[in-house]
């Protein structure tokens, strides 16, 4: 049995990381090295709950119990600076080393800005940590114009969270419409209606942006326009925390390459959620599910060579008003869309030249998702099929 076993990444990964590795019977030590100094908690309520409930906490991982029952040795807040694959150990920020017999890597990515004066300006926010979070409820408390730059899903639930508080929110996305890189024309078109009737003032196609400073304010010009606003927050996407993997190297492509079951270049060395590349699908894909499944399955392998691998569907959720959408699938090019109108909310479904579902964008509608992950599992040919007829009883395909 495997003596000692580090983890990098105090985050969702890590956290479930360890947590399979005990269920699974292993009784060796397990150190974390994290750099924040809060136990593992999860990251998907930042942009909502720990925005708008006044005595919002630590959206912990595990109770306070099952914390203390992991038994983990914690080096916190500490960073790991260097991975010596030869002698098997990682060089600490505080200059030790601690040794390994296997190591994960679950460094996860930082918040990505657009250059050095965006990250200086003090009425700029990103969110990707709870003192992020804090800091962004406490900006919102005094904020009457808010922009926000990007327009992706943790750009879109922000907007969401900003309007409920009362503040008026202008978006801006170079791209020529919201989410494109992730789902269709037609889910585009709905998300943008659907932040215009909140009194969100969306800009698409925007060009690049500059940020100027105005007595403090900071002031975003935008197609020659300038307009000063009270606060920015940059929800851009993130840059992934590769330099150790780089520096160890290891295989890098979208992410750290790994196999279904986690493990990267090195058989020593493992790696799990948003920096680990997808292993089917070749991405990184910055997902609460693919964070905890792909690291249950990881530390599985780490305990078992035999043990099955990942191999899930790619899904997301956003919850924004009084609205939660779930993505199941990445749409492909040249795929047929076809909506379905319900009065809970609509349906998109995204057919490949096969007929085979290759994405679902559900609003409301969590029984479809569950269906949908059938279908795709078993390459259900739904060409003939009426999706988008709401008298259809899409139950009938089970």
């Amino acid at each position: 049995m495997t003596a000692r076993i580090v983890i990098i990444g105090g985050g969702q990964a890590g956290g479930w990381a360890a947590k399979t590795l005990r269920d699974e019977g292993f009784r060796g030590e397990i150190a974390v090295v994290a750099d924040e100094p809060w136990d593992f908690y999860e990251r998907p309520p930042l942009s909502k709950s720990a925005l708008l409930e006044p005595d919002a906490a630590l959206p912990r991982l595990f109770s306070a119990e099952m914390q203390q029952a992991l038994d983990l040795r914690w080096y916190r807040p500490l960073r790991a600076e260097a991975i010596d694959r030869v002698a098997k150990n990682v060089l600490l920020s505080n200059g030790e080393r601690l040794a390994y017999d296997q190591l994960l890597i679950a460094t996860g990515g930082q918040a990505r800005l657009p250059n050095a004066a965006w990250r200086q300006h003090p009425q700029v926010y990103t969110l990707r940590n709870w003192q992020d979070a804090q800091r962004l409820k406490a900006c919102l408390a005094g904020t009457q114009r808010l922009a926000i730059v990007g327009g992706g899903w943790i750009g879109l639930e922000i907007a969401a969270s900003a309007r409920r508080s009362g503040v008026a929110v202008s978006l801006f996305e170079q791209q020529p419409a919201l989410c494109m890189r992730s789902v269709n024309a037609d889910v585009s078109a709905a998300l943008h209606q659907l932040h215009r009737e909140q009194g969100v003032d969306i800009r698409c196609g925007c060009g690049a942006l500059e940020l100027e400073d105005e007595g403090g304010r900071p002031v975003i010009q935008c197609d020659g326009q300038r307009e000063p606003f009270d606060a920015v927050v940059v929800g851009i996407g993130v840059e992934l925390n590769l330099a150790l993997a780089q520096q160890a190297g290891l295989a890098i492509g979208r992410g750290i390459v790994v196999d279904a079951q986690g493990r990267t270049s090195d058989a020593a060395i493992f790696a799990a959620g948003d920096v680990a590349q997808h292993p089917r699908y070749g991405i990184s894909l910055q997902s609460w599910a693919f964070a905890q499944n792909q690291a249950i399955a990881t530390a599985r392998a780490m305990l078992n060579e035999a043990a099955p691998g990942y191999d899930d569907i790619p899904w997301l959720w956003s919850d924004q008003y009084q609205h939660n959408i779930q993505i199941l699938g990445v749409p492909q090019p040249g795929s047929r869309s076809q909506i379905r109108q319900t009065p809970q909310g609509n349906l998109y479904f995204s057919l490949g030249t096969d007929g085979v579902l290759n994405q679902l964008v559900a609003f409301n509608d969590a029984r479809t998702v569950k269906l949908a992950k059938r279908w795709m599992a078993t390459g259900r040919d739904l060409s003939q099929v009426p999706l988008e007829d709401p008298a259809f009883s899409l139950m009938t395909l089970r």
